[in-house]
């Protein structure tokens, strides 16, 4: 319990920071000495200094120290070991809180020679022994070590220099020049002890070969004799040196080899195989016989059983000349970590073996050999598992993502291209819950709103919408500090679109269409057959097109490029006009709406005052065939003034062109007809004959009589009116603020022309008229304060800047001017109290 807990195993102490109360901080570890000085634990000194600082996937931190590590205290066989550390929020360790962990294990009793392999030095420790005749000797004169070599110290206990082996050279090392290569040297009353960095500049890799199992190298294991070695094997570090102390007035030298195996392990078969040899020549120096003492095997320092082993289905094999230890991949006592190759996620399997092999020889007698081995299989890639459960009650996707292993963590989030951080993306919708498994496995679920805005929407037919999501998740590993990314694409059916409807009708001159928008359809795009009609296209024909996002409307005259004509006859005309919307991206068709109409012929035809004729000649569908270019008058020098693919238009007097005339009483008939032959035909195949009737001129008398008329009376009614309010840039309304314009930025007394317009019903006989106008200064007509720029059809008399009517004349878009109303207004601002309202 605590932020810091110790365990002792053997003859090392291994100490644990608590997660729970050193995760998020930045920290600095420290070994105490007896003096209560505290030296900082980098991984320089640790390699050298006997300590092992590791960061486990549960976000702890171990630190083991060897028995005789650095600034530790021996006494009667029990270490101890004291540390320090300090657990800031910042970098600058600013504000640190100091936390004290001191721990003591006893170990006992000491071999002979005893090695360790750790994973970031290796250590040799060797009884130190000193002969009975010298220990008899009985020196006369006062020792002056110091004044012959200032290196040997007085105390005992010291040690003069250490001599590394090398296969060209020996080198010999004084102590303070070992310790500052990165040496660790100790003494005490009974031990001599070397620990070696694996970057040393003195080890060396060796190559140590597997015994074969011959009958002849049986017979000589048997009888504890050293058998030859072959070429090939496993690799070591090796280092071979002297170490050299004084005791009173003799220098005394021990063999301090050192050799730890950095290879043999192989994974074949879902199975862990670690082997290690039994003779290692660097550390047999000199011997001729070789016995097996003892040779146990565990897990993060805590030695099996055998039964615990079977259990585990571990495999321990002694064999003559090797041990091998056989773990599954996957089995207790290891764990998976995740794993980030080229930005791919994978899982490797992790487990901390060791292995202590006791053998007595006939020169050293007992030797521990103690090496611990942190195994880690090759990368294997994982797949992420996405899975989505739609909640259409709730509105909801739930996307759950994973699992991942506990040393994965969701960092951030990409949406639309935006990289938010997990407590953020809230901001956009989104909820995130975290799923815990027993076996301390996590996965994400993710909570959308359907009507989030990075929720994109694609009409799939008929009645069905497909919702998407689209994002990319970041993770973090620890304690290694991998990123990998998940992209998520999560797609969800739902019956829920609604299709674009149309009504339509004609008036006089004109084909209304009028589209009610779906939520499928915000993107398609209006066309006439293949042209796109755009609001710049619709006015180079005069069309009216309008889209305020909820409804589409167009209105087409009926003598237009796009009209399709389909009957003719002397009552009326049968004109329709087609639209289609189609996909923004595809371009595929979607949805057909189509208008057809009763026309008087008389449209097609305009006899003026001045005997000025204007007729226009109609293609019918099913006469594809024919150039309305080609068309013509009865004198066929008369050709068209204006051609389009369905129309042909003349413009001619009715002297010209071979115009017939009939005379009667009371009026004279102009006729003429529109021909189409086709080349070297004489009777035309196309045949359209008109007539203008003006009446002659005459004088009647006509009696008159004045009367006083009652005035006219209204009666009240009700009934359903489509009006428009439209906001125009300038005085002459020729051009609206389109819908993309708003908002409309004015500055104070700058002029508004507005334009109210009776859409529906298009009766002649109705009269638009404005009672009261005014504005707030929200969306909301009720809203306060108001201000009245019209107060029962009258400007108001209170405003200093008066709204100013504008006439409405006919024109080619004013049909009927009495169904307008235009008027002025100033801008202005509302004033409460004496402040200015900004809105």
């Amino acid at each position: 319990t605590g932020p810091m807990s110790s365990e002792c195993l053997g003859d090392f102490l291994r100490i644990t920071l608590t997660a729970e109360y050193f995760e998020d901080k930045y920290l600095s570890l420290f070994v105490v000495d007896q003096s209560g000085t505290a030296w900082e634990l980098n991984e320089a000194m640790a390699a050298q200094c006997g300590y092992r600082v590791t960061y486990t996937t549960c976000r702890s931190i171990q630190l083991r120290a060897s028995a005789l590590s650095c600034h530790s205290h021996l006494e009667k066989d029990v270490f101890t070991v004291t540390i320090q550390i300090k657990a800031s929020h910042t970098p600058d360790m600013s504000n640190a809180t100091t936390h004290l962990k001191s721990a003591s294990c006893y170990y006992g009793p000491w071999n002979p020679r005893e090695i360790k392999c750790e994973n970031n030095y290796m250590e040799i420790s060797v009884r130190r022994e000193v002969p009975q005749t010298i220990k008899d000797f009985v020196q006369d004169e006062p020792e002056d070590w110091t004044l012959v070599f200032p290196e040997a110290k007085a105390e005992e206990t010291s040690i003069w220099q250490i001599v590394f082996h090398q296969p060209e050279e020996k080198r010999a090392l004084l102590v303070s020049n070992a310790w500052s290569a990165g040496y660790g040297l100790n003494a005490t009353d009974s031990r001599v002890l070397l620990r070696v960095p694996y970057t040393a500049a003195q080890v060396q890799l060796v190559e140590v070969g597997v015994l074969l199992l011959a009958p002849q190298a049986a017979r000589l294991c048997r009888s504890n004799q050293i058998p030859s070695l072959q070429d090939q094997g496993i690799t070591f570090s090796v280092l071979r040196s002297s170490t050299f102390y004084k005791y009173q007035w003799v220098i005394l030298m021990v063999d301090t080899a050192v050799a730890c195996p950095v290879d043999g392990v192989d994974y074949t078969n879902k199975t862990i195989t670690w082997t290690v040899p039994k003779y290692i020549p660097p550390l047999s120096a000199g011997m001729t016989s070789l016995k097996d003492v003892l040779v146990e095997a565990g897990v993060d320092l805590h030695k099996l059983s055998a039964k615990e082993m079977a259990s585990r289905k571990y495999v321990l094999l002694n064999e003559l000349t090797t041990i091998t230890m056989k773990v599954p991949i996957g089995a207790e006592g290891g764990y998976y970590k995740t794993s980030v190759s080229s930005g791919q996620l994978g899982v490797k399997y992790t487990i901390n073996l060791f292995l202590e092999h006791q053998w007595e020889d006939n020169k050293w007698g007992l030797t521990k050999h103690t090496i611990i081995k942190e195994i880690e299989t090759p990368f294997e890639q994982a797949e992420v598992v996405i899975t989505n459960n739609l909640n259409l009650s709730a509105g909801l996707m739930n996307v759950t993502v994973g699992t991942f292993l506990p040393d994965a963590e969701l960092v951030n989030l990409t949406i639309e291209g935006v990289v938010v951080a997990v407590p953020e993306a809230v901001q956009h919708g989104y909820l995130i819950h975290r799923a815990r498994y027993a076996n301390g496995s996590k996965a994400y679920v993710l909570q959308v709103p359907l009507d989030a805005p990075s929720v994109k929407k694609e009409y799939m037919g008929e009645d069905m919408r497909t919702y998407i999501l689209n994002v990319t998740l970041t993770f973090i590993t620890y304690p290694s500090s991998e990123t990998f990314v998940v992209p998520v694409v999560a797609l969800s059916a739902v019956k829920d679109a609604v299709l674009p409807s149309a009504t339509g009708f004609c008036d006089g001159r004109n084909l209304h269409l009028i589209i009610t928008r779906g939520n499928v359809d915000q993107n398609w795009l209006p066309f006439i057959s293949d042209w796109h009609l755009t609001q710049e296209a619709a006015q180079t024909y005069n069309y009216i097109l309008r889209d305020n996002g909820t409804h589409l409307a167009i209105s087409v005259p009926f003598p237009s490029p796009h009209v399709s004509y389909e009957g003719f006859h002397t009552s009326a005309i049968k004109a329709s006009f087609y639209l289609t919307l189609k996909d923004d991206i595809t371009l595929a068709q979607r949805r057909d709406f189509s208008i057809s109409c009763l026309f008087s012929p008389s449209e097609l035809i305009q006899c003026l005052p001045n005997g000025t004729v204007i007729i226009t000649a109609i293609k019918l569908v099913g006469g594809e065939d024919l150039d309305t270019a080609l068309l013509v008058l009865r004198d066929r020098q008369c050709k068209p003034s204006l051609v389009t693919e369905r129309t042909a238009t003349f413009k001619f007097n009715v002297n010209t062109c071979g115009t017939s005339r009939k005379f009667n009483s009371t009026t004279v008939t102009y006729e003429n007809e529109v021909l189409y032959f086709r080349p070297g035909d004489a009777i035309p195949i196309y045949q359209l004959k008109f007539l203008c009737l003006y009446a002659v001129e005459q004088t009647a008398d006509v009696p008159y009589e004045s009367k006083k008329n009652p005035p006219p009376s209204i009666k009240p009614g009700s009934g359903c009116l489509a009006l428009s309010l439209k906001l125009f840039k300038e005085k002459s309304y020729s051009e609206p603020y389109q819908e993309s314009e708003y908002p409309v930025v004015k500055y104070l007394r700058e002029a508004l022309y507005f334009e109210v317009e009776l859409l529906q019903p298009k009766d002649a006989r109705l009269d638009l008229n404005l009672d009261d106008c005014w504005a707030t200064n929200s969306q909301s007509q009720d809203s306060l304060p108001q201000w009245h720029f019209l107060i029962h059809g009258c400007e108001s008399n209170k405003d200093s800047y008066r709204t100013v009517f504008h006439e409405v004349n006919y024109s080619f878009r004013v049909k009927f001017p009495q169904h307008l109303k235009r008027f002025e207004v100033r801008m202005f601002t509302f004033v409460q109290g004496t402040s200015l309202l900004q809105e």
